[in-house]
């Protein structure tokens, strides 16, 4: 038990220091290449920062363990909205770009109605793995190739290239380690209480993958680069249900849980479309605020509740 604790502080200790050399890197090469923070925010954070899901789905899928596979994907999906955004609108206002709304959001939604789509019947084939991530190849080419540097940035003291490219890839990798070491660490945490392996799917595993999102976005708001909170969870959304779902496709055919299509599945797009009604209804005010935090903060709180509930049935 000593080990675990002292790996879940080594790692959050890690992970925060990370995360903060991380959006410093990211924000000097938007700076340095003219590129719009909010597609720094979804292209290099967003995908980057999923690497843990990826990698925690593939290697479930290639141990038969496609509950956990998918149950990451869907539950870290609805962490970034919930905990992520919960937490970043409490510290600060998030800002929304009108340009969020128009590009970032309608890609969301595609890539959440074709897996919905491919999912109905609980099944995932080669052939809809492909269709998953050759989605996603488009998506990223439509947002490289669409980005403009519209937004001012704040007047302030950007790294050189070369060292932002060398806080950005070494923030990453140790962004990757530290949440693999807090990931290993709950896991074990969970298993040392006799928590089911699909609970530990949607809640341990989920949280903890959804970490280096968290702690980038946190970092990135304090340093009041909000627009790279939004674009950060919609990145990572987008790169969860395309490609965290899709990648354990291409290693062979697995089937979903029912639940996931009764309950994972309709919570995840329902609380989608509450984050874009939230942005929809602020990005021309002061931003998503307190309130819409605790909004969905609290739905993060009864989802895991609802979880928790359904496990001691």
């Amino acid at each position: 038990m000593t080990t675990i604790i002292f790996g879940l502080l080594f790692g959050f200790a890690l992970l925060i220091w990370s995360a903060d050399r991380f959006v410093v890197g990211a924000v000097g090469l938007a700076h340095n290449f003219s590129i719009s923070p909010i597609v720094i925010g979804v292209v290099v954070i967003g995908f980057g920062t999923s690497a843990p899901e990826l990698l925690i789905s593939g290697v479930s899928a290639w141990q038969g363990n496609s509950g956990l596979a998918i149950g990451n994907a869907i539950g870290s999906n609805i962490t970034n909205i919930t905990l992520i955004l919960g937490v970043t609108a409490l510290l600060t206002p998030i800002l929304v770009a009108r340009q969020t709304l128009l590009r970032e959001f309608p890609a969301l939604f595609i890539a959440t109605g074709i897996t919905l789509w491919l999912l109905k019947d609980l099944q995932l084939s080669l052939m809809d793995a492909l269709i998953l991530i050759a989605t996603l190849l488009i998506v990223i080419t439509y947002l490289a190739t669409h980005s403009s540097n519209q937004e001012e940035q704040e007047s302030e003291h950007y790294c050189s290239l070369t060292m932002s490219i060398v806080w950005t890839v070494a923030g990453l990798v140790l962004l990757l380690i530290s949440s693999n070491i807090l990931v290993d660490s709950s896991v074990k945490l969970a298993q040392y209480f006799g928590i089911s392996d699909l609970v530990i799917g949607l809640t341990i595993v989920a949280i903890g993958t959804s970490l280096p999102e968290l702690a980038a976005s946190v970092t990135g708001a304090l340093k009041h680069h909000t627009d790279l909170a939004i674009g950060n969870v919609v990145g990572s959304n987008i790169f969860n249900t395309l490609g965290v779902i899709g990648v354990p496709g291409l290693i062979h055919t697995y089937s979903a849980p029912s639940e996931v299509l009764t309950r994972d599945l309709p919570i995840m797009v329902g609380l989608t479309l509450l984050l874009f009604a939230l942005a929809y209804f602020t990005h021309k005010g002061n931003g998503m605020h307190r309130l819409s935090g605790l909004v969905l903060l609290m739905c993060f709180v009864g989802f895991q509740a609802t979880l928790y509930v359904q496990n001691l049935a």
